[in-house]
């Protein structure tokens, strides 16, 4: 299947997509109990998604498998009165990747962490972060990719790529 898909630029049209898209990157520890999708309308969480595409640092990679939106990976930056939970400055991309359900566990993930990465690469940026619950299988993902914990929260890490390790990484 990972033969047809495309890992490609956001196209304007679809950026509505990414709705579903953060609501499939929230953590669900308990799989009977699911959070319920109203948690999108808390400003925190709605930032990541509000108005996309109208910041200069607002960047979309999807995968598209035989036309069909699967997943994606955004970066911005949310500097503002609304910090991202994966802030560490006002020049830092902060990474958000969704995959549904089931097209996770492929390497579709890792293919489009490793294309935004290289992307912010040749864009100049020196780094990225990230914020992930700990029990999350996807922290996991990060480490091998090259992100280091810099703040170990209760149920969280706040982790950071410096992007000119990008060669010994990739």
């Amino acid at each position: 299947m990972t033969d047809n898909i495309h890992i490609r630029e956001i196209r304007q049209n679809e950026i509505v997509a990414l709705e579903d898209l953060l609501y499939e990157a929230i953590y669900q520890p308990d799989k009977q109990n699911p959070i319920p999708r109203s948690v999108l309308q808390i400003p925190e969480i709605a930032a990541y998604i509000n108005d996309f595409g109208s910041k200069k640092d607002d960047h979309c990679f999807v995968a598209d498998y035989n036309g069909k939106i699967i997943g994606a990976v955004w970066v911005r930056i949310l500097n503002g009165e609304i910090k991202g939970y994966g802030n560490v400055d006002d020049e830092t991309p902060e990474f958000s990747i969704s995959l549904f359900k089931e097209y996770r566990n492929q390497g579709i993930g890792t293919a489009m962490m490793k294309k935004m990465i290289d992307y912010l690469n040749k864009k100049g940026y020196s780094q990225a972060s990230l914020s992930v619950q700990k029990g999350n299988y996807a922290s996991k993902l990060y480490k091998k990719l090259g992100f280091e914990v810099i703040k170990d929260e209760n149920e969280d890490y706040l982790m950071v790529l410096k992007l000119s390790k990008l060669s010994k990484n990739l």
